[in-house]
């Protein structure tokens, strides 16, 4: 006679924002800015960048990965009123010189059809055009600068040179990881280097900023009482050193595997079961 085995059935999914009460799920991208972790390096930079924009500047943002360059930008987008400027969010890959234009051309409203020359004037017949028949200042936020060729980089010493270089008519934020500061120190990126008014950094988080930022990414999200021990909160700071990106990862990694656990609390342990899982 054939005996089957019964088959145990698997484990129910344990839902997170159940478990612990919450809205929705904490510590993702989906971020409006006006919930971003309020701390003075960030508002005293976008207050910064945005007079410098005011003044038809440029500058440069530098920084490692996960330190909130990106939401940086959104946050001195929202500063600037449409009424007074257009402001194009673009991201740089490896690109050739060509390509970087047409992905200029296309954020500003310009023509991307035609060579290298042809898209060059067409970026700045539009930059003209913004600024004569619609009094508008045209601002280019350039985000991943790290990624592009020097050679690409050089571009937009060109891209800024209006009436031989007599007027300031777009402003260009340039942002990216620490690479970027030592390609801008070539000699074949002087010119562009030159042209920033400032050349800005962003720091890793403090041991007690991390235990705040996790704090104000709970509360977004409705949990009533902090979900991490003492313990728990320094072993994050130790994993992640204050990397914001980290951060977010290894706890939400951590607050799933609690759920799971059936734990209301989260301790030590569990951040180092989920940082197995998060990094190799």
């Amino acid at each position: 006679m054939v005996t089957h085995k019964r088959v145990q059935p698997a484990p129910a999914r344990v839902d997170l924002c159940a478990h612990f009460g919450l809205h929705h799920l904490p510590f993702t991208r989906e971020l409006a800015v006006a919930d971003r972790f309020r701390h003075p390096q960030y508002d005293e930079l976008v207050d910064d960048l945005h007079q410098l924009v005011v003044n038809r500047l440029s500058a440069a943002v530098i920084a490692p990965a996960g330190t909130g360059k990106t939401v940086l930008l959104r946050c001195l987008r929202d500063t600037l009123p449409e009424a007074r400027f257009r402001t194009h969010y673009m991201k740089v890959t490896d690109l050739s010189k060509r390509d970087f234009c047409r992905e200029m051309a296309a954020a500003l409203g310009a023509k991307t059809a035609g060579y290298y020359g042809a898209l060059v004037r067409s970026i700045q017949d539009r930059c003209r055009n913004l600024t004569a028949a619609e009094s508008l200042h045209p601002v280019l936020l350039i985000d991943e600068c790290h990624d592009a060729r020097p050679d690409v980089l050089s571009i937009l010493r060109v891209i800024a040179n209006f009436e031989m270089d007599s007027r300031l008519v777009v402003s260009m934020v340039l942002c990216g990881q620490t690479p970027l500061r030592a390609m801008l120190r070539r000699d074949a990126l002087e010119d562009v280097s030159r042209r920033l008014a400032r050349v800005a950094t962003l720091r890793l988080l403090s041991r007690p900023e991390t235990r705040d930022y996790i704090a104000h990414r709970l509360r977004l999200v409705g949990a009533q009482d902090d979900l991490l021990d003492p313990h728990a909160h320094e072993a994050i700071f130790e994993a992640t050193q204050g990397n914001l990106r980290a951060v977010d990862g290894l706890t939400l990694r951590t607050l799933q595997l609690a759920a799971a656990a059936g734990a209301k609390v989260v301790d030590a342990q569990l951040v180092t079961s989920a940082r197995a899982q998060v990094w190799p």
